[in-house]
């Protein structure tokens, strides 16, 4: 009983964690994380990893604040102890007018009260092939710096 509760627990809180992601409430998104949770992208380097929630945040902004929107479809949950795994999908919309849906699938270990781990798995090439080329120069800048980038296009 007590694994049923955990899986509970940790659903829930990445449930909340979706929400603030989807409306881009990064103070609340940095909540979710403590000094030494990690998040990456598993298509980009093995190094390539956020630690702490300011590095995670910026690492979020980098691609998601120039898009003008997106929509995400829940298509699955699995929790298991402190451990969730969702698959969904994300459409991507820029304001100069390109889409794309990108299928993804979340691993995310929980310590009951934030995020410790969290891995994507999705495919970066179909986001490069859709993705317009001024948004593509700026996140080549990448989220270690201060992302001070042209974005118009």
């Amino acid at each position: 009983m007590a694994s049923d509760s955990a899986a509970d627990s940790a659903r829930q809180l990445t449930a909340r964690f979706w929400q603030a992601l989807y409306d881009r409430d990064w103070d609340l998104v940095a909540s979710f994380f403590g000094p030494a949770s990690t998040y990456t992208d598993m298509c980009t380097p093995t190094d390539d990893v956020a630690v702490g929630p300011d590095q995670i945040v910026a690492r979020l902004r980098l691609g998601l604040e120039p898009i003008s929107g997106y929509d995400h479809q829940l298509l699955a949950v699995v929790a298991e102890d402190t451990t969730v795994v969702t698959e969904h999908t994300e459409t991507w919309h820029w304001r100069t007018g390109e889409s794309v849906v990108l299928p993804f699938v979340s691993v995310q270990e929980t310590n009951g009260e934030q995020i410790t781990r969290w891995s994507d798995y999705w495919d970066l090439q179909t986001l490069l092939g859709a993705a317009p080329a001024w948004w593509i120069d700026h996140i080549m800048v990448g989220w270690q710096t201060d992302g001070d980038s042209d974005t118009d296009a």
